[in-house]
Formats: structure tokens, C-alpha cells, sequence
């Protein structure tokens, strides 16, 4: 076989690549946005069934569904309630979940009742417009006491000082921290009830775009209840997933 036979040969290898590429994704990306989680093993589910571009903005749960419902998006992990399902026209599937915990000062870290830890409520409801609505939620179902600030000190350095401040532990928003707390910090397991913020994967209804539905099969397929069902656990009434 000659030099050029082989060039030849390899660019009609890398010509059928691509036709199969395209076949899997479609001929554009799936767009996809997020309000602060995505699954630890997304590329690995994602790149066997389609082409993802992932949006560099975080932005809050109920902007990503705005996005989704007017095309700028096709789909979003984020924090949906049913009645924006239904403002928007848009579906949503079970992705993820995480049972929230409270933060205190001193070294005490055995479980607090619901009732007896506070919820921070931001003046800014344009970036906490989500969390405000759970967490108001929380307090009248359990009882736990609303503390309003105007700081942003939902997450970061300025939650831990609350958290200093406050005579009860602070339930922590999902956006929280994650890292190591400092020295003078401990986690809390809220009990009674069990806390939870679901993550949902949306998009709008009608979609029919094969690479979109792939992916949402590949972001939810075998994901199951994650705790959220059991009879000791919390969601907000408006939870799209609560039975």
C-alpha cells in the first residue's frame, strides 16, 4: 500500500468517526446548565451517548429553569418546585439529592431536632430566591426558627459567622460548605425529620431531540429514591418528587 493509499484510508476512517459522532449527538450539543451540583461521574455517563457542552455560568435553580423553558438551554440540574414545571412547561426527573445538615459552634455533634436549629432567609431574592422559598417551608412544617439577614451569608465566611452568633445550629443550604469546617465549627445531623433538597434534571416537554433524551436517560437511569421516600424524611410540598 502506498504513503498516500494509507492517508487516504485513514481520512475515510476519520470521516466514518465523525458520521457515527454525529449520529450519537446530533448535530448540536447538548446544552446543559447548573445550579451548583452535578453528578461526580457525569463525562463518564454522558460522552458514550452524546456531545455535552456544559454552561461556565452557575447560576440559581430558578434562573436555570427560565433558561430551559425560553431555549437557552435544552436541559438543567437544578432545584424545581411544580408549580414552575407548570409556569414553564417543563418536566423534570429525579437526578440527585442531598440531606442537609446543620452547623454549630462547640464540639457538640450529635443529632438536633428539626425544631430546635434556624434557617437563614437573604433579602436578596435574586440569588436566593430557591433557598428562601425551602427554607420558609422548612420552618413552618418543623418549626425551626427564620433568621432574615442581608449579607449573602447564605454560604461562605459570612455563614460561619451566623453560624458563631446564632444560639442554635444552622441548617446548611446545599450550596454550602462542603470543604473541612473551621476548628470552632461542627456538623449537626438534623433528625425529625431527616432533611432533604432534591436536585432535578429539566427540560420542556415535547422535546424530541434524541441526543437531548439520551442524555436525560443517561443522568437519571438507575438513580432510585436516594432517601427521599422514607417515612422520617422531609421535602417541601411543592417538591416535584415527593410522594
Amino acid at each position: 500500500m502506498t504513503a498516500v493509499t494509507a492517508a487516504q484510508v485513514r481520512e475515510v476512517r476519520a470521516d466514518d468517526l465523525q458520521r457515527r459522532a454525529a449520529q450519537i449527538s446530533g448535530s448540536e450539543p447538548v446544552r446543559l446548565g447548573y445550579a451548583g451540583w452535578l453528578p461526580a461521574d457525569l463525562t463518564a455517563r454522558i460522552s458514550p451517548v452524546a456531545q455535552l457542552r456544559t454552561d461556565a455560568w452557575i447560576e440559581p435553580s430558578h434562573a436555570q429553569a427560565a433558561r430551559v423553558a425560553d431555549g437557552s438551554l435544552d436541559l438543567a440540574v437544578c432545584w424545581g418546585r411544580t408549580q414552575d414545571l407548570e409556569q414553564y412547561g417543563l418536566s423534570a426527573r429525579l437526578t440527585g439529592a442531598d440531606r442537609l445538615y446543620a452547623v454549630a459552634a462547640g464540639d457538640d455533634t450529635s443529632d438536633v431536632h428539626a425544631q430546635d436549629t434556624a434557617v437563614l432567609l437573604d433579602d436578596d431574592t435574586t440569588s436566593w430566591a430557591s433557598w428562601n422559598l425551602y427554607a420558609a417551608q422548612l420552618a413552618r412544617d418543623t418549626g425551626a426558627c427564620v433568621v432574615r439577614i442581608s449579607d449573602g451569608g447564605i454560604t461562605g465566611p459570612a455563614f460561619f459567622d451566623h453560624v458563631r452568633r446564632s444560639r442554635r445550629p444552622i441548617v446548611n443550604s446545599p450550596k454550602g460548605p462542603t470543604a473541612p469546617l473551621p476548628p470552632d465549627l461542627v456538623r449537626r445531623p438534623v433528625i425529625a425529620p431527616q432533611v432533604y433538597w432534591t436536585w432535578s434534571l429539566l427540560w420542556r416537554r415535547g422535546e424530541q431531540r434524541a441526543a437531548v433524551l439520551a442524555v436525560m436517560d443517561a443522568l437519571t437511569g438507575g438513580v432510585g429514591d436516594l432517601g427521599i421516600h422514607r417515612p422520617d424524611a422531609w421535602l417541601p410540598d411543592s417538591d416535584p418528587h415527593k410522594q
